[in-house]
């Protein structure tokens, strides 16, 4: 029987018995000899150079200090980062990968939930579903909140902005709907694009055609702010923008300001700054849903990520390819 490798966990305490369930726990121990009771928060001390030194798999998630050039020179034998988490962008320093350490992201596994919340925003957003239920709680007029003209997704135009794992993931939820679609993205071609079910166009004509915007682009520094006043002006009277992606990849005053104005709508995972502080005008409007970014894997969601995890590394050991391998290249264009 050939001998296992030894594993690590670098994760937050909190993050643990969610990502890493008994049962997953079992089914990672068949591969791997590993101890859960070593859950490292730091590379410093002597407990944690006593199991970098031995570590030859670290299974990674949420709370995990940088791997930088230190903490590679104290793993000697270490063959993989295996990231049961989103983007590894903050979390890998190039020593990684100068060194030829294998990286893997669970980005793929933490993308499904974040699509069925962009799905679901879709759904209540093109129903104004949120204003209108503040004006139902308030007691207001009827006339106020019962309307539905104008509304509901059927027949609309929906613009996505970016064809990351998200972003392809709501192309095709959005298959089951009677919608257009539009895709912004400069990556891909018009061909690429209509396999993905959309019409590829160029963001200001996204902007100006959809009745719902959701954003799903890499923060880089391009594209800071990509959603600026002058596109944001170009959004018609009544469509909803959500974003899932970075708050930085939207102008948060300009936003404000267009929502204040009651001509568009906005539901929001993620802000810049974030969090937002306590007051900010957009809390206070009846046209915006602002959500704690929490899109991503939650609760139950969370095994989700320590089974791909798993799985990447029994495809290392069998000597597979790996479905979230990270290339270093691929980094400063990735969330």
């Amino acid at each position: 029987m050939p001998r296992r490798p030894v594993a690590v966990f670098a994760i937050a305490p909190w993050a643990f018995p969610g990502v890493f369930p008994p049962d997953v726990l079992a089914r990672l121990r068949r591969s791997a000899d590993v101890t859960d009771a070593v859950r490292l928060t730091s590379f410093d001390g002597p407990a944690a150079a006593e199991a970098l030194a031995g570590a030859e798999i670290l299974l990674t998630g949420w709370g995990c200090p940088r791997i930088d050039t230190r903490a590679v020179a104290a793993a000697p034998r270490l063959r993989a980062v295996l990231h049961a988490a989103g983007s590894v962008k903050a979390l890998v320093d190039p020593a990684v990968f100068e060194r030829g350490i294998t990286v893997s992201s669970a980005a793929q596994a933490n993308a499904v939930p974040v699509a069925d919340y962009t799905v679901a925003a879709l759904v209540l957003g093109a129903k104004l579903a949120f204003g209108r239920a503040r004006h139902y709680a308030g007691g207001r007029d009827r006339a106020l909140w019962q309307p539905g003209d104008g509304t509901g997704l059927y027949d609309c135009t929906v613009g996505v902005i970016g064809a990351s794992r998200i972003g392809r993931l709501v192309l095709q939820r959005l298959r089951a709907f009677d919608v257009r679609v539009l895709l912004s993205d400069p990556t891909i071609t018009p061909a690429e694009a209509a396999l993905l079910g959309a019409e590829l166009v160029d963001l200001d004509d996204l902007c100006r055609r959809g009745d719902l915007v959701t954003v799903h682009a890499p923060a880089l520094p391009e594209t800071h702010h990509l959603l600026d006043r002058r596109r944001l002006a170009l959004l018609p009277d009544g469509a909803v923008l959500i974003n899932t992606a970075r708050g930085s990849l939207v102008d948060t005053r300009a936003l404000t300001e267009a929502c204040a104005s009651g001509r568009i709508s906005a539901v929001l995972d993620v802000t810049d700054p974030e969090p937002l502080p306590p007051g900010h005008p957009l809390f206070e409007l009846p046209n915006v849903l602002i959500t704690p970014h929490l899109a991503g894997a939650q609760g139950r969601e969370l095994r989700r990520l320590g089974e791909f995890a798993v799985t990447e590394l029994e495809r290392l050991l069998a000597g597979d390819p790996l479905r979230g391998q990270v290339l270093p290249e691929q980094l400063p264009y990735s969330a």
